[in-house]
């Protein structure tokens, strides 16, 4: 057997195919949605997956403000931020961040399970949240993503 016939195709920005899905995050669970959105972002779905090249899809997430979260998490999981002042430490709980910014709380699930990293930001911008059922990104054709098919 010839081992030089068998090559290991690495991708780069240049050879990735990049597509566009929609995914509707209505009655979804946060943390689950947030695992499978971040699993498409990445391209781990993908044969050519290659982890230091950004070769994830772009994802587009519908309803945000109809998320699910499960047990008290709506009233005691807290999001803690800091302005850069002493004592500047301020808390938020999803209920208040839901109820303000909707997208926050789906854009920040999903950013924690993305590479910390210039990578990590890289993919991160190929996340698209909106807070009602409209979209500017018509003109790109998304395909309708179910999160069941996903592993």
């Amino acid at each position: 057997m010839n081992t030089l016939s068998y090559k290991t195709a690495s991708a780069n920005k240049d050879t990735v195919q990049k597509e566009w899905f929609i995914v509707d995050a209505k009655d979804e669970i946060l943390g689950r949605l947030a695992s499978k959105i971040a699993y498409i972002l990445r391209g781990k779905h993908k044969p050519s997956f290659t982890p230091n090249v950004d070769c994830g899809d772009n994802v587009i997430v519908i309803n945000a403000e109809k998320i699910k979260l499960t047990g008290k998490k709506m009233t005691e999981k807290q999001y803690i931020r800091h302005t850069g002042y002493p004592g500047g430490q301020r808390t938020q709980t999803p209920e208040d961040l839901l109820s303000k910014k909707p997208e926050a709380v789906v854009e920040r699930a999903i950013k924690g399970m993305l590479p910390k990293s210039r990578l990590g930001s890289a993919i991160f911008n190929n996340l698209h949240v909106f807070a009602g059922e409209m979209h500017p990104h018509d003109a790109q054709q998304p395909k309708k993503l179910d999160l069941n098919t996903i592993k």
